[in-house]
Parts: structure tokens; sequence; C-alpha cells
């Protein structure tokens, strides 16, 4: 009788555990409805702070914005280094057009960590040589030239360093031998000018964007101009980050116009018409080195405060706009979440931890970190959630079978929280554990073999919603965030990081990845063919 009456009263304390979530859980939803804060922590990230490169002011301000934030939610707080780089950027203004053609403004960026304007310059445009023949023709129009380049912008600058000099060096000198071939076609084209039928083909060079490079910086133009699809992208100059001193930074501004208006451009200088361009773009250099740091908000765990539930995004973004949906759209429901948590009067068994991570757009330095230096607490990380897809709207999550049971339960109320957004969960079909980074910070968790996950997400409400076009590109501002899809995002991310961390147990880790296949390359012993 004694020993029933201990498995009601543990039966009855069990209940009432789960009846202070679901209350906590319930506070959450009606305030992620009533007093969402979402749009005004993106408003804050994007429009007051801006574009946030690691390296950077902002990326400090940012950092220094977050922490201040999970302080005053009551959170605890963590500042880590996670990286250095030898110099740092700010990106300011930038303005060009074209003087003698009715002052055209030119749509155009940089990318960043590449060389700004000496002040306002003006100068004629010349189309690039791609052979020494051409170079010696107009080796006397370079000084004071801007100069259209071939290729077409992929976001990278063109590589100024000694390996790209190198690199370059072989391209001409394969370009000089069929200079030489091409000359005694052309010799053999005359002789026999009456002959149709025995006329050669000339070999084309090898096309390389810039591939006087180096002879037309030290010839004195003003920078080099290469056409660009629409939006414009601009990365960053990722050949030579590591490697730049402030005695050894690039030079000439790498130009990526709109390609409507290269081509106009391009075809006056081809009817030898004179073009005049005008530029004033202020990229700006800090003197390094220049840590970088993640932030970390800590609700710490009543009951097993050692094991942890962790999510969030990258705080970092590209500075050619103002990175909402990349990744202010992980970054800022991860934190909404943790505020709606602790407003709630949320009591987690376990600590969760809202971890925006470093320069995620430099390699995933920031999650590789973290897990390079928190080995011994992987085990206890019953899972990981991450938001690196855009702003559309949290609809589902795959698990693996053993997750599923806990996955629906937690999930449950998310089904009805929303009628426009039902929530489901997903049983998933095992796949290997990767071996090689992916694109973003849940794959170095995912590598280390801890439960690393990315809802899945849909443009409920069909508002033609499309990454492609602002992913780091110009366009990635705030208005491209939805704020229905972004307040939802962040009740599901308080939900069901708050229920991972009140399970009454950690995630099952049982059918997370499947076995490894055997390498085709193997042969049946194992042995590489």
């Amino acid at each position: 009788m004694k020993r029933f009456a201990i498995v009601v009263l543990l039966a009855f304390a069990q209940l009432f555990v789960y009846a202070q979530t679901d209350s906590v859980v319930n506070r959450i939803i009606a305030l992620g409805q009533t007093d969402n804060q979402t749009m005004v922590l993106l408003d804050e990230l994007t429009n007051r702070i801006g574009g946030r490169l690691v390296g950077s002011n902002a990326y400090d301000n940012a950092v220094k914005w977050a922490a201040t934030k999970f302080e005053q939610w009551g959170m605890d707080v963590m500042v880590e280094e996670v990286g250095v780089l030898p110099v740092g950027f700010n990106r300011g203004p930038w303005f060009g057009r074209m003087l003698s053609h009715n002052g055209t403004i030119l749509h155009f960026a940089t990318p960043s960590y590449s060389a700004g304007t000496k002040g306002v310059q003006r100068g004629h445009v010349v189309l690039e040589p791609k052979s020494k023949r051409e170079l010696e023709r107009i080796k006397g129009k370079l000084k004071g030239a801007w100069v259209l380049i071939g290729g077409q912008n992929d976001g990278w600058p063109i590589d100024w360093s000694a390996e790209g000099d190198a690199r370059r060096a072989k391209i001409i000198a394969k370009n000089d031998s069929i200079e030489v071939l091409n000359d005694s076609i052309r010799r053999f084209n005359w002789l026999n000018s009456g002959r149709k039928d025995l006329q050669k083909e000339l070999i084309p060079l090898v096309e390389e964007p810039a591939l006087f490079y180096r002879e037309m910086v030290e010839a004195g133009i003003l920078g080099i101009i290469q056409s660009s699809k629409l939006p414009i992208r601009v990365l960053y100059d990722r050949r030579n980050i590591d490697k730049m001193t402030w005695e050894n930074l690039p030079s000439i501004p790498d130009i990526k116009l709109d390609e409507h208006q290269y081509a106009t451009i391009k075809k006056m200088v081809e009817e030898r018409q004179y073009v005049v361009l005008e530029f004033d773009i202020r990229n700006h250099f800090r003197p390094g080195p220049v840590p970088f740091h993640n932030v970390y908000g800590i609700i710490k765990g009543t009951e097993k405060p050692d094991e942890l539930v962790i999510v969030g995004g990258h705080l970092d973004a590209f500075d050619v706009a103002t990175g909402a949906s990349d990744n202010g759209s992980g970054a800022v429901p991860a934190m909404e979440a943790a505020r709606l948590i602790m407003k709630a009067g949320g009591k987690p068994k376990r600590t969760i931890i809202v971890a925006l991570w470093a320069g995620e757009e430099f390699g995933l330095l920031g999650s590789t970190a973290w897990v390079q230096k928190y080995q011994s607490l992987l085990p206890k990380v019953s899972a990981m959630f991450n938001r690196d897809g855009g702003p559309t709207v949290p609809v589902n999550i795959s698990v693996p079978k053993a997750m599923y049971n806990d996955f629906s339960t937690i999930c449950q109320p998310l089904a009805t929280a929303n009628p426009k957004y039902p929530f489901k969960v997903i049983e998933a079909t095992p796949r290997p554990k990767p071996k090689h980074a992916g694109g973003t910070d849940s794959s170095p968790f995912q590598m280390a073999g801890v439960p690393a996950f990315n809802f899945g997400t849909s443009d409920a409400d069909g508002v033609d919603f499309s990454y492609g076009e602002i992913w780091h590109t110009e366009r990635d501002t705030y208005e491209k965030c939805p704020p229905d899809y972004m307040n939802h995002a962040s009740v599901v991310n308080a939900v069901v990081v708050y229920g991972v961390a009140n399970l009454p147990h950690l995630l099952s880790r049982d059918g997370l990845f499947a076995p490894d296949q055997p390498d085709p390359a193997e042969g049946k012993k194992g042995k590489k063919r």
C-alpha cells in the first residue's frame, strides 16, 4: 500500500510538471501572438546596424547589441572570441555616373575587402587587352582609365595575389604560343586568299578576365569593371583575406556593373566613342588584428544544467545590403524565442543556449570553433536547432524514428497555434553522417554526431519569396522578410526548444544517421582499385 501511494504521488508530481510545461507553452504562444517583438529586433539589427561582416565595426556593434538584449531579458550572457582577421573592413557609400552621356547614374557594387576609390575619380574607358599585341597597342591609354574586363561577375573579386599573377602568366605564355601559330595561319590564308576551300580558322586565345591585371595596375589604371547579372551579388576577397596586411592591401576598385549598363558602355567604346565615368567608392580598412566573437544568451537549466539545447543562427551578414534574410531571419527569431520563454516564466530543466554564430559567411567559423572547443559537451547536447534558409515560415521538422514520439508531443500545440501554418512532425529516412562541411552552421554539429535540425519551411501565404533573389545580393533587406512568417518562426523556435529542454531524457540518437555506405571505389577486400 505504501509503495502504491509513492507511485501515485510520483505520477501526480509528473503530471504537475507537465501541467507547468503546458502552462508556459500556452503563455509562449499567447505572447507570440499579442506581444511579438521579432520585427522590432529585425529592424534594429538590419536598419540601425546594417550589413555586418566579421572584421567590421558593424559586426562588433551587433555583438554588443545582442548581448545587451539578452541581459535585459534576464539571461546570462557569454561573448567568446572565436577568430582573428589580420585586417578589418568597413563599407561606406558608393556612387558612380557616366559623365559623357547625360550623367547616367551607374548601378554597381564592389566585393567586400576590396579597394575603394581615392576620393572622386574620373577617367575614360578602355577595353581590356587580351594579348601582348593588344597591350602594346593601348598601353598609352591605360593611365587614368577605367578598364572593362570580360567574364561575368560571380561575386568574387579578381585575384590580385602573387598566385593570381602566376596563374595569369601561364595563360599569357600559352596565348603567346597561340599567337605564333595564328600568325602562320594568317600568312597561309593570305597566300591562298583566292582559295576559300583552303582557308583555316584561327585558334582562339584562352579567355581570362583581367589577364593583364598586374601590367594594367602598374600602368596606372583607376580600376576594373565587370558585367553583373541582376540583382548584383558581391561576396568578399576569400583568396587574400588571410594574407592581407596594412602594407599589402588591394590597390584598385573591382566594380561589378549592371549588365545592361555594361553592354551599353562596351558598345560605345567598341565604336571608339569617348566615354568618361566617375566613381566615389568608400571602402575602408581597419588595422588588425581584428578579433570576432560568438555571442550566447543562456537560460540555465534548473535540474540538468550540464545538458544543453542550442538554438540560433549566424549573426554576420554580407554588407552589400543589410543582411535581413541572410541571416537576420535566423538570428532574430532565436533571440525572440528566448525573450518569449523568459517572459512566459519558463524554467527549463536543461540549459538553453541561444547561439549567434560569427563568420558563417567566411566558412562556418563560429560554429566550427564551438564544436572543436567543447568536444566534451557534445554528448550532452540534446539537440541543436539552426535557421538559415530565409524568412519563410516553419511548418515541419523531420526527425529519426527514435525521436518521433518526443517531437510529436512537443509540437502538438503548434498544430493549431496558428491555423494558417499547421506544423507537422515527419519521420525522416536516416542519411549517412556528413563527412564534409555543408553551407550552414548545423553542419559542424552533424559531422560531430550531434542531432542538428533545420525546420522545413513554406511560402504558405504565397508572397512569392525567392531566396535566390536576395542571397548575398543588394536586395537582402528588411522588407523582404514577411512579418507573419517571422513572428511564427519565433513561436516555433520557443515551443520546440523549450519542449526539448523539458523532456525527461536526452533525445535518443538511435538511427540518427544511416550506416556509412562502402566507397564505390573500394574493391571487394576494401582496397582502392
